[in-house]
């Protein structure tokens, strides 16, 4: 009889690839994790207890099949497990970097509930689809048969790329939209190298490029252009995301010095390719030498806290004005920073800032965690008498996003929005009330997870595929 292959967790220990030391780190802009060897990688994946309910695969949103790839993972069947891993997922390997696993499949594993720590679904997840890139077995999806329908698709975010991706499988004509000279949107200008290298995205690009895509870069779509477009095409997504920083209303808001984390993300990221970037050059937006202060507690404000370190910060601090048990990014990144020498500064808020021309300090109130609000999270509460200034010469805003005005900015008074300003649509078609108009990721959700992004659009290139077919049943009676 075999042996036993999978359900090691008792005797091996979980065992994730090892971080570079946080002096070395800091110096540079390079994924701080290693690559496992092929051993570990099979060693940790057999720790896999193969459940018969997997709660790892309910709780991704995109329910990839994790404890099948695991398995040919551990019996050394690499390619295998990379097709299994492709088949739910359109970027496996950037998941597998990017991520909240804690928050997701890993948070839900059970064998951690059992106290035996989680199986390291991500980090194999990047391992095999690296591997894959490596070995030669990742291909342009090159379709049986064109089709004559096309699709125009406004953003080249994770979302875009996705549906891309699977209406070319299908031999449909893709061209996509994005007002970046490169696509990626997000991965490409606003997630950092530390934790997305850009030759990682820049390979998927190109891909779906050989693929058959068109891209169509440095394209602001406005009333004219998106006329075109759905005159053009016999569908549009929409998937533009969210960039519209929210903002602070606040005695001395309008100083010099005071910047939003994506302007920040994206100067650093520009400089990463090389570019010529007025604002970081100028001193503007670069850290180096600087007290920076980032204000906000999610994964964006993570990394522009990392982002000052390896510029060369003077210091740097977060202010958050809960605790860090209710912040909400990841507490795998808020230890990172730690490490690499960013100071958190729990129940913080600013009330205004100092200084004459250009920001000097933050006024900081200090909080307290009252009765829970609207979200069922304790509302933080201001404790009188507590305030105090924290010094600055950087101050950045990361604070979330919100929807541009798209009726407006394209010229389209019939696109349903809700009160939050983002686009109705429905739920897994992505299909809005225009003809022919879909809409998938942040621009629907709201600032949410590159993952969800992903599945909106493979779900709504399902639809429209589903749709065509239709059409043409229909024309052939």
């Amino acid at each position: 009889m075999a042996k036993q292959p999978m359900l090691k967790f008792v005797q091996i220990e979980r065992d994730m690839p090892k971080k570079r030391a946080a002096e070395m780190r800091r110096e540079d802009f390079h994924e701080i994790y290693a690559e496992y060897a092929a051993e570990k990688a099979a060693e940790q994946a057999s720790r896999c207890s193969q459940c018969g309910v997997p709660y790892c695969q309910s709780h991704c949103p995109l329910h990839n099949n994790i404890p099948d790839w695991l398995h040919l993972t551990a019996t050394g069947r690499l390619e295998e497990a990379y097709q299994t891993s492709q088949a739910t997922n359109t970027f496996p390997e950037i998941c597998g970097r990017i991520c909240p696993q804690d928050r997701l499949c890993e948070g839900n594993c059970v064998i951690e509930q059992s106290g035996h720590g989680t199986v390291t679904i991500g980090s194999v997840e990047k391992y095999i689809t690296d591997t894959a890139w490596e070995k030669g077995w990742v291909k342009p999806a090159i379709p049986a048969s064109e089709r004559p329908e096309s699709v125009g698709i406004i953003g080249a975010g994770p979302g875009g790329l996705a549906a891309a991706d699977m209406l070319r499988r299908a031999g449909i004509q893709v061209t996509i939209y994005d007002r970046y000279d490169r696509a990626g949107g997000l991965l490409t200008y606003g997630i950092p190298g530390f934790k997305l290298e850009k030759d990682v995205v820049m390979r998927r690009n190109q891909l779906l490029e050989d693929s058959g895509v068109e891209f169509v870069l440095n394209c602001d779509v406005d009333e004219n252009i998106f006329a075109t477009i759905h005159a053009e095409h016999d569908a549009v997504i929409i998937a533009t995301g969210v960039y519209k920083s929210r903002d602070l209303a606040m005695p001395g808001s309008g100083l010099a010095g005071i910047e939003k984390a994506i302007d920040f993300l994206t100067a650093s990221n520009r400089k990463s390719f090389g570019d010529d970037v007025e604002e970081f050059d100028s001193g503007r937006l670069d850290a180096e030498g600087k007290r920076v202060v980032v204000i906000g507690g999610g994964d964006t404000a993570m990394d522009c806290v990392r982002t000052s370190v390896r510029q060369g910060a003077t210091s740097v601090k977060c202010l958050y004005r809960r605790d860090r048990a209710n912040m909400p990014g990841s507490q795998r990144e808020v230890k990172n920073a730690e490490e690499e020498g960013v100071i958190f500064e729990w129940l913080s808020a600013p009330k205004g800032f100092t200084g004459d021309d250009t920001v000097a300090g933050v006024m900081v109130q200090k909080m307290r965690l009252g009765q829970p609000d609207a979200s069922g999270r304790q509302a933080p509460e201001v404790i009188e008498g507590a305030d105090y200034v924290e010094e600055a010469d950087l101050v950045i805003k990361a604070l979330g996003f919100e929807p541009q005005d798209l009726p407006t900015l394209f010229g389209q008074p019939d696109l349903p929005v809700t009160r939050w300003g983002t686009v109705k649509a429905a739920f897994q078609t992505g299909a809005t009330e225009m003809e022919g108009v879909y809409a998938i990721g942040d621009i629907v959700r709201g600032a949410s997870l590159v993952v969800w992004a992903i599945r909106d659009g493979r779900d709504c290139a399902e639809a429209i595929i589903e749709r065509f077919n239709s059409r043409a049943a229909v024309a052939a009676e």
